[in-house]
C-alpha cells in the first residue's frame, strides 16, 4: 500500500458504511470519510475526554491502564532522555476521565547518580487476589542499579497512596542495563508470567507468582531464544504473548534481530519456533509485533524514519505451506516522513501511538487495505534537532475493552484521554473473534480446550 501523503495535504480517509461483522455494529456515523483540515487537530468521531500535563520535554514513555471499572487507574512511566527529570512512575486516577490526577509517584532513589532513561515500560497483574505494578527500569553501567530489570509495587490498596508498597526489584547481573520492554501473560497453566527483553539473544521469563511470595531465586523458569546470525545486536526488543484457539498453544510473538518471530511457550520452559518473518525488505531489526485474536494477521513495527506499519498474512503458516513468510500483504503510516510506533489490536480496529502525528486508529476490515477511521494530535511542537528527530509526541497506546475508554501517553505533553465515537467497549466475539487481546482474565486466564475439557 503506498502511503499517505504529507498530513497538511491528505485526506483523513475513514470507512464508509457500516462495518457489520458478527453482531459487532459500529454506527456508519462514526467511520464517514472527511477532509484534512490544517486547523483541526483531531477528527470528529474522537473525543478529547481529559489531558494531564505530566512534566517537562521528553520525560513521559509508555503506560498501562488497569481493566476494572471499579479500578480505574493508569500507570505511566517516567524518563530522563535529554536530561532535566527524574526516572520512576506515576499512578493517575482515572476515576473522572475528564479530570485525571496523580495519586502516587515512585521515583528512584538518588536519581541524579544514575545513567539511562530510567523508566521504560509497565504492565499490571492481580495474583492472589492483589494487585501489582511491573516498572520496567534501564540504567547504565557507569551508574547505580545496572543490573536492576524492574521493580515490583503492590497497589492492591489504592486509592490510598500510602498503602502501595514496593515488593521488590529484579536484579539480573548476568544481563547489565536493566529491560527495555516487558509483557505480562496469565498462561494456560494458571502461572502469571512476565516476559522481558534483556541484552542477550532471548526473552527471559519470571513467575511472578513466586517473585511477590518472596521466592525471587525461583522466579526465572524459562528463556525464549532468538534465532540470530551472529551479525548485529542480538536481542529482542519487544514482545506479545497470547493464546492461540486453533493450536491450543500459548504463544510468544517477539520483534527482534532479523525480523519477526513466533514460538510455542505452552510448556515455557521449552519453547518452539512455529514461524518467523524474515529476510523481510526494509525490515533488519524488528521493534513492536501484535497479532489479530486468532492470530492470522500480524502487525508489525520496525523503528527508523519514514518506516510504516507492515500487515503480514501467517495464513501460508498456519496450513502448514511455510514456516517464513518475506512479504507484507499491505502497510500503514499516517505520514511518511515521521514514523509510527506502538499499538494496541482490538480488530479489526489497531491503535496506534503515532509519536509527532498522535494518536492514530485504523482498521483491519480488509487486511490488505488498512484504512485510518480516526485520529487525535497530541504534539504539535517541531521535530527534534538534538535528538532522534522523530522521538516525540505519542509514546504509549491502551484501550479499556469494558467501555472503549482510549488513553496514550505523550512524551512531552502527557497524558490523555479520548473516547472515539461508536466504539463504546471491545470483545472479540462481537466481531466473530476469539475474545483475545493484550488485557488478560487474571482469575481464569485463557479459556482453553484443555481448561473446558475439549
Amino acid at each position: 500500500m503506498r502511503p499517505l501523503p504529507s498530513r497538511r495535504q491528505r485526506a483523513r480517509t475513514r470507512l464508509v458504511g457500516l462495518l457489520l461483522t458478527g453482531i459487532g455494529l459500529v454506527p456508519a456515523s462514526s467511520l464517514v470519510a472527511q477532509s484534512w483540515n490544517p486547523l483541526q487537530r483531531g477528527s470528529d468521531n474522537i473525543e478529547v475526554v481529559g489531558h494531564l500535563p505530566l512534566g517537562g520535554r521528553l520525560t513521559v514513555t509508555d503506560m498501562d491502564i488497569e481493566q476494572e471499572l471499579t479500578r480505574p487507574y493508569a500507570y505511566v512511566s517516567r524518563a530522563n532522555v535529554v536530561g532535566g527529570s527524574s526516572r520512576g512512575l506515576d499512578v493517575v486516577d482515572l476515576g473522572d476521565p475528564a479530570s485525571p490526577r496523580v495519586l502516587y509517584q515512585w521515583r528512584i532513589e538518588n536519581d541524579e547518580l544514575h545513567q539511562g532513561p530510567g523508566a521504560m515500560d509497565v504492565k499490571h497483574f492481580k495474583w492472589a487476589d492483589r494487585y501489582y505494578v511491573v516498572q520496567s527500569l534501564q540504567f547504565g553501567q557507569s551508574g547505580p542499579d545496572a543490573d536492576v530489570g524492574a521493580v515490583v509495587l503492590d497497589v492492591t490498596g489504592l486509592p490510598d497512596a500510602g498503602a502501595v508498597r514496593e515488593v521488590g526489584r529484579i536484579r539480573d547481573g548476568d544481563h547489565l542495563g536493566g529491560f527495555h520492554n516487558i509483557f505480562i501473560y496469565k498462561h494456560s497453566d494458571g502461572r502469571v508470567l512476565l516476559f522481558t527483553t534483556v541484552s542477550g539473544p532471548y526473552a527471559q521469563v519470571y513467575d511472578l507468582g513466586r517473585f511477590v511470595e518472596g521466592r525471587h531465586d525461583e522466579a526465572l523458569v524459562g528463556r525464549v531464544p532468538l534465532p540470530w546470525d551472529g551479525s548485529g545486536y542480538g536481542g529482542y526488543h519487544d514482545m506479545y504473548v497470547g493464546y492461540h484457539p486453533d493450536s491450543d498453544q500459548d504463544r510468544f510473538y517477539g520483534g527482534g534481530s532479523g525480523g519477526y518471530y513466533v514460538y510455542d511457550v505452552t510448556k515455557v520452559e521449552e519453547p518452539t519456533l512455529v514461524a518467523s518473518m524474515t529476510g523481510v525488505s526494509g525490515v533488519w531489526f524488528g521493534h513492536t509485533v501484535t497479532p489479530s485474536p486468532d492470530g492470522r494477521w500480524i502487525v508489525a513495527e520496525t523503528e527508523y524514519q519514514y518506516a510504516p506499519l507492515r500487515i503480514f498474512d501467517l495464513g501460508p503458516v498456519l496450513d502448514g505451506r511455510a514456516q517464513n513468510v518475506r512479504e507484507p500483504v499491505a502497510a500503514w503510516t499516517a505520514d511518511w516522513q515521521h514514523l509510527v510506533h506502538n499499538h494496541e489490536v482490538r480488530w479489526p480496529f489497531v491503535f496506534v501511538s503515532g509519536y509527532v502525528d498522535g494518536l492514530q486508529i485504523f482498521s483491519l476490515a480488509d487486511p490488505t487495505h488498512p484504512v485510518t477511521v480516526g485520529y487525535y494530535d497530541t504534539y504539535v511542537g517541531p521535530l527534534n534537532e538534538d535528538f532522534y528527530p522523530v522521538f516525540n509526541g505519542t509514546f504509549g497506546v491502551d484501550v479499556r475493552n469494558a467501555d472503549g475508554l482510549i488513553v496514550v501517553s505523550d512524551s512531552s505533553t502527557g497524558l490523555w484521554v479520548f473516547r472515539m465515537e461508536g466504539f463504546d467497549g471491545w470483545n472479540g466475539e462481537q466481531w466473530g473473534y476469539p475474545n483475545i487481546s493484550s488485557v488478560q482474565d487474571w482469575d481464569r486466564g485463557p479459556v482453553t480446550r484443555r481448561l473446558i475439557g475439549e
